[in-house]
């Protein structure tokens, strides 16, 4: 793993950070208080080709993995206007496909989400499971008759299922009983749901979040798939043989690239507050100097830049084990980049606002919504405890907790 950047990225860094330049924090602000979705900078982004980098060239994409994709994401981040949607639609669902896809999927599917003209959700969390994927009770079966699939269940917590063309729903060929207990073995299975499925419900919940994308609540009765929907569209998803289910793989590929996308995420935000707070404790002047002049202000912006720079290293790191098709290690090192990512941001925005003193929290400077957002990066997509339960039995060893 190269510890300094290539001039390909940093060229690629240079022209995403000129790119929301020209859009920036007050042009997200403004979708979000219209209800508008940012479409201008999506388009524009697809049009430069960086929605798709990650993606293959032989289906319209970059070529390139999740070090191009993240470094896209953060850099719109640090120009106050990131793009959530790339955290799914390319990341999760374009490297699923990619990678197991069938070919008539990926014809289908990776060309548009290359260029930004369809887009696809991401649902796995459920009601009653949270962070316990063996909870999880969105059950396929197969019509005997036809061939189809039957998809049955609830997921909460999906974002942008409103204009997503379709959503990769995970789910399972395990038997589940009329308690919702697991009595078969679990068998992860993720499927492709068109938008207007019958049968197929979506439900925005109400959040105290300003963004563009809304959070669904999805239920699924006797959605009728046909067989292809199924990605990969393999045997071993009902029959459990011949070792590992193909549906775990596939799931672990979309979640070490949607960890590592939520570190940039949140790498970008908190530089964003950060660069906001740099600015004003520069010209900010109360007695005979700048406020950035005075430790007390000078030091806790300087720890928030240390933090973030170390937790972007080890999102490079993540993102270099998973373009290299190293998914353990990928998946370790993801976990840890989205943990150092989220504390970097809250502790970065957090000092931001509290820089500005009353001026963090007026309209004008536009830090206070971030506190919310920030806190977002310690929950989402994996919570913080969840990730030290991880380090602590898969790393040091230590035995369980639960």
């Amino acid at each position: 793993m190269p510890v300094i950047e290539s001039e390909e990225h940093k060229a690629l860094r240079a022209a995403v950070a000129a790119l929301g330049r020209r859009y920036g924090r007050d042009y997200l602000t403004n979708a979000v208080s219209s209800g508008r979705h940012p479409t201008e900078l999506w388009a524009e982004a697809a049009e430069l080709g960086y929605l798709g980098v990650n993606l293959p060239e032989e289906y319209g994409g970059g070529g390139g993995g999740i070090s191009e994709l993240s470094i896209v994401l953060e850099e719109l981040g640090a120009a106050g206007c990131p793009l959530l949607m790339l955290v799914v639609s390319p990341a999760i669902c374009g490297t699923v496909i990619a990678r197991f896809g069938t070919e008539e999927q990926k014809r289908e599917w990776l060309p548009a989400l290359s260029d930004g003209t369809r887009t696809m959700a991401f649902g796995i969390t459920e009601p009653d499971a949270g962070s316990n994927s063996h909870r999880i009770t969105t059950t396929a079966r197969r019509d005997a008759d036809t061939g189809d699939w039957l998809l049955t269940g609830r997921k909460v917590f999906v974002s942008g299922v409103d204009t997503a063309d379709a959503t990769l729903i995970v789910g399972r060929t395990g038997t589940v009983s009329a308690a919702g207990g697991r009595t078969g073995n679990l068998k992860p299975c993720l499927f492709i749901v068109p938008r207007d499925t019958e049968g197929f419900q979506r439900h925005a919940i109400d959040m105290e979040l300003n963004a563009s994308e809304r959070q669904f609540e999805l239920v699924l009765d006797d959605v009728r798939l046909p067989a292809g929907a199924l990605v990969g569209g393999g045997p071993s998803h009902a029959s459990g043989s011949g070792g590992e289910d193909a549906g775990l793989l596939q799931l672990f590929a979309g979640l070490n690239p949607e960890r590592i996308m939520g570190a940039a995420f949140a790498i970008g935000m908190g530089r964003y507050a950060l660069a906001r707070a740099v600015e004003y404790a520069r010209e900010r002047t109360v007695w005979k100097v700048p406020i950035g002049a005075h430790q007390a202000i000078a030091h806790p912006l300087a720890q928030a830049h240390i933090e973030l720079e170390m937790a972007r290293l080890m999102m490079q790191k993540a993102a270099h084990l998973c373009d290299a098709g190293d998914d353990i290690g990928a998946g370790e090192a993801a976990n840890m980049a989205k943990y150092a990512a989220g504390e970097a941001c809250v502790k970065a925005v957090d000092q931001a606002v509290h820089t500005l003193g009353g001026n963090g929290l007026t309209r004008e400077y536009g830090l206070a919504s971030l506190i919310t957002a920030a806190r977002v990066s310690r929950i989402a997509p994996v919570s913080r405890e969840m990730i030290l339960n991880y380090v602590s039995h898969q790393t040091l060893g230590l035995p369980k907790s639960y």
